[in-house]
């Protein structure tokens, strides 16, 4: 461990406890990016009200955007349901904000899940909700949720089938909401068997963009591919072409 590894900002989401609110971010992200990066990790709270992200982005060389429960408004993509819910405004406020601002700072922008929707929503693209076959029952156990899982192909010459030496990886599963209309400026890196993006890339600048619609983050410890995708993210922020 040195005091001269690459800081890593990660995002929090806003959520209910008890009678307060937290700023939250899942223990498995911070873990897996720290040891598998080798990073540092400053935690970035959804209050926009109270910070901005131009003022944060300078101090980080890199961003991870994580899942959550909560999914994009859909007003940022020109569409209007309120049932589309849970929504953390917060949470949109402060991520869009901090994909801009690291976008112009050329600095590497990594998304896991919701992180992965909302590269693509800010960078113009579209979502579509209720994508069946892609997670598990309502109501089962953890395990099971993260159990549920199917083949994806990966992009022949893309980052992910470099890194990974394999055309194809098998992958959980735990979304309910998809790419809908992808950003200009990002490239397929990954597609299900039924044709939804799972992986995407792009440039922020001279640093990459790179985002997976799964969970790289649960139990990493015991999955060499998922260590091998955090290992990118450590790449990237020390300036490695991936």
């Amino acid at each position: 461990m040195t005091a001269t590894r690459p800081v890593l900002g990660i995002t929090c989401c806003t959520r209910p406890f008890g009678e307060e609110t937290a700023q939250v971010v899942i223990d498995r992200y911070v873990r897996a990016a720290i040891e598998y990066a080798d990073v540092a990790a400053l935690l970035i709270p959804a209050l926009p009200d109270l910070m901005s992200a131009a003022e944060v982005a300078p101090r980080l060389d890199g961003l991870l955007l994580t899942g959550s429960p909560s999914n994009v408004e859909p007003w940022r993509y020109g569409e209007s349901d309120p049932a589309a819910g849970p929504f953390d405004p917060g949470r949109d406020a402060m991520t869009f904000g901090l994909i801009e601002a690291m976008a112009k700072a050329e600095r590497p922008i990594f998304g896991v899940c919701r992180g992965f929707e909302e590269i693509n929503v800010a960078l113009g693209g579209a979502l579509k909700r209720d994508v069946a076959g892609h997670h598990a029952n309502d109501g089962v156990a953890l395990d099971q949720t993260f159990a549920h899982v199917h083949e994806v192909d990966l992009t022949p010459g893309g980052i992910l089938a470099r890194a990974f030496e394999a055309p194809r990886l098998t992958v959980n599963s735990v979304h309910y909401q998809a790419l809908g209309r992808l950003a200009d400026g990002l490239s397929v890196e990954a597609t299900a068997p039924d044709g939804l993006v799972e992986a995407v890339s792009g440039r922020s600048g001279a640093a990459p963009i790179l985002a997976v619609q799964w969970h790289p983050e649960w139990r990493a410890p015991d999955n060499p591919q998922s260590q091998t995708f955090f290992r990118l993210l450590g790449r990237a922020l020390r300036g490695e072409a991936l």
